[in-house]
């Protein structure tokens, strides 16, 4: 398999290099996390493996951002940070397993190898649009008209699964469970009032209105009326 490693730990990096390379894997590695991130949303791998804390951009952040894109290349966190919180973190931001330093390579591998099996990933995709509305989801920028639109992180999330959803209504259970990863109602109104600022940020000054309120059930995006 194609693999990329971003562990910024170069005796670490160095030891997984060797181990994947004697089991017949091709690796890549990568010391820094803006670097790792650059190479994992330009380049296709079958697995990627990654350290938890990065220097410039980390762990959660990596994966957070190309499953953003809609990639679904396995991920593998490794970590010295083994508590059950911190876990959970890690694969609610979308990994498919974590492996707490230290390891031994034998477990690595078979992780890989299980990791391995799933198949080929889905093409990314990095940007997105709704008429005169431009989202890099690779960035994290969002221009209309050109305008540069400043987002929480949050309010991109919301804005992206809207985009990616365009035409079809997007529940507020839908956006509980994409965004903010509950899967109950917590019976309040969080999510109409991000949306609400959300569409301060995106609608306001145009003439065409991009985020709708469908009344009783949630929100569509769409271009025109």
């Amino acid at each position: 398999m194609q693999i990329l490693v971003i562990e910024d730990d170069a005796r670490v990096a160095e030891h997984i290099d060797k181990g994947l390379k004697a089991a017949g894997h091709l690796v890549t590695i990568d010391h820094d996390g803006r670097m790792g991130l650059l190479r994992a949303a330009s380049e296709t791998f079958d697995l990627i493996v990654v350290d938890r804390m990065l220097p410039n951009v980390d762990g959660l952040t990596i994966v957070q951002t190309i499953r953003a894109t809609g990639d679904t290349t396995p991920v593998l966190f490794l970590s010295a940070l083994g508590d059950v919180d911190e876990r959970v973190a890690g694969l609610r931001a979308g990994g498919d397993d974590y492996l707490t330093k230290p390891f031994a390579m034998s477990e690595l591998l078979a992780r890989i190898d299980v990791l391995g099996r799933r198949g080929p990933a889905i093409v990314a995709e990095s940007k997105l649009s709704v008429g005169d509305l431009d989202i890099d989801l690779l960035g994290q920028q969002v221009r209309r008209q050109g305008r540069t639109i400043d987002l929480t992180a949050r309010e991109f999330r919301i804005l992206a699964y809207l985009a990616r959803n365009e035409g079809r209504v997007v529940t507020r259970s839908m956006l509980l469970e994409h965004v903010w990863d509950y899967h109950f109602d917590p019976q309040t109104n969080i999510i109409d009032q991000h949306v609400s600022r959300l569409r301060q940020k995106v609608d306001r000054g145009h003439d065409m209105p991009l985020i709708h309120t469908v009344r009783g059930t949630g929100y569509v995006m769409r271009a025109g009326a």
